[in-house]
């Protein structure tokens, strides 16, 4: 497949649905700035720390007005176990079809131990409350991410 081509700062936020509170919302909806972060695998050591260190600073994410939504390749059976095990408060997609990972261009080409193989990239997206992305974070590190998108939030405001 080749390297992913990620969108970017200044890009429209392709549409996206999650459920909440047994409800259904779409990017649309969102009255809020949102980011959408993208990961390859539930319950895998980088994708529990990147989780978990959004969870640790949930209360400045709260206090910031950002709504975070996770995406992977699981499905909502492994997502919910997920959420469970960690206590996430905030929702998972379930892109089991892998729309959402082409249409934000962060699926394709990763290598792991001399192995090649396609699968979903670690990255995320800013999105404001008019659906454009403010910043894309293309190279996401786990446990740092939480406090550099709460740095970024800080800077915009």
């Amino acid at each position: 497949m080749g390297k992913p081509t990620p969108l970017e700062a200044g890009d429209k936020a392709p549409n996206f649905h999650f459920m909440e509170d047994e409800q259904t919302y779409t990017l649309e909806d969102l009255k809020q700035p949102c980011l959408l972060y993208f990961y390859p695998k539930d319950d895998t050591p980088g994708c529990t720390k990147e989780a978990c260190a959004i969870r640790d600073a949930w209360s400045e994410f709260a206090a910031a007005g950002l709504k975070v939504v996770g995406v992977s390749q699981d499905d909502e059976r492994s997502h919910n176990k997920f959420q469970e095990k960690y206590s996430l408060p905030f929702p998972l997609i379930a892109d089991t079809e892998l729309e959402l990972a082409h249409a934000y261009g962060v699926y394709g080409e990763k290598k792991f131990m001399g192995r090649i193989y396609d699968g979903i990239h670690r990255m995320s997206f800013l999105i404001n409350t008019n659906g454009m992305i403010t910043k894309a974070y293309h190279k996401v590190k786990p446990e740092a991410h939480a406090s550099e998108v709460l740095a970024d939030l800080a800077a915009q405001s």
